[in-house]
């Protein structure tokens, strides 16, 4: 029996959820595009945000075609960790105090291109590296309402349309 009351907490737990989401998701997307507007974040400090995003321009940097800066994934990431990725908040907590001490507290973003570099092969293998360049590369292709892919440069680039041209399958049902 107790089975069973576990199932229906988990449902109804699951179905409030959903539903919460259902109703504040319009409110949470246009908060998170009035921050990116304001240049404010949800989940970094700016310092953080300035290293996040130094590192974004290192995994997929601009050359003639934009990269993570134009795309404005540092937007997209503070976003993803305070939505979706919220269990990779740790990770990048003890990334940070990791990232300060190979930096000596210096702001990456300030270091030469060749030194960030240098130091972010010495950390590639870490979980932080890892999840951030996941992240840049969520950001880089996500659907530009969720932070990232600013003005749709991500699909640009890989000749993504997002028009939305369907012709319905064909079937009696989809007779007008």
């Amino acid at each position: 029996m107790s089975a069973t009351r576990r199932t229906f907490l988990l449902r109804g737990f699951s179905a409030g959820t959903t539903a919460w989401l259902a109703a504040n998701w319009p409110t949470q997307v246009a908060a998170a595009e009035a921050a990116q507007q304001m240049g404010h974040f949800t989940f970094f400090t700016r310092p953080q945000a300035m290293d996040i995003d130094a590192m974004a321009q290192q995994i997929y940097p601009s050359d003639s075609t934009p990269g993570a800066k134009e795309a404005q994934v540092i937007y997209f990431i503070d976003l993803a960790l305070v939505t979706f990725a919220h269990d990779k908040q740790a990770i990048y907590k003890t990334g940070f105090g990791e990232l300060l001490a190979r930096t000596g507290g210096k702001p990456l973003g300030a270091m030469a291109a060749a030194d960030q570099i240098a130091l972010l092969t010495s950390i590639e293998t870490a979980p932080f590296f890892r999840t951030v360049r996941d992240h840049t590369i969520m950001g880089m292709f996500s659907a530009p309402q969720h932070g990232g892919n600013f003005q749709k440069v991500g699909w640009k680039q890989i000749g993504f349309d997002d028009s939305l041209n369907f012709r319905a399958p064909f079937g009696a049902y989809d007779k007008a």
